[in-house]
């Protein structure tokens, strides 16, 4: 069982990963520093929106209009850390 517990735990911190590079992406993006025109920029960009956007998605829909700020991303990454917490807390040995 520990290495079930191994690979979920594994699966969280690529998702919370994923969620920093979009983010990050999504500033460079915001402040013309790269470009979605280079095709490579646009398909990493496309890939890392589609599977962050999913999970997002609902938190947004919750969370109140704060002008240009989203704070969807650090509720996500809150969320998914508090899941790990449990998961090792409460997983029986």
């Amino acid at each position: 069982m520990n290495a079930v517990l191994w690979l979920i735990n594994t699966v969280i911190n690529l998702y919370i990963w994923i969620i920093i590079l979009q983010v990050v992406m999504s500033w460079l993006i915001a402040f013309n520093v790269i470009n979605t025109n280079n095709r490579f920029v646009y398909l990493v960009g496309d890939f890392l929106y589609r599977l962050t956007e999913p999970a997002m998605r609902p938190i947004r829909r919750i969370l109140p209009s704060l002008g240009g700020i989203d704070l969807s991303p650090m509720v996500l990454l809150l969320l998914l850390i508090f899941a790990q917490r449990l998961l090792v807390e409460y997983w029986p040995a």
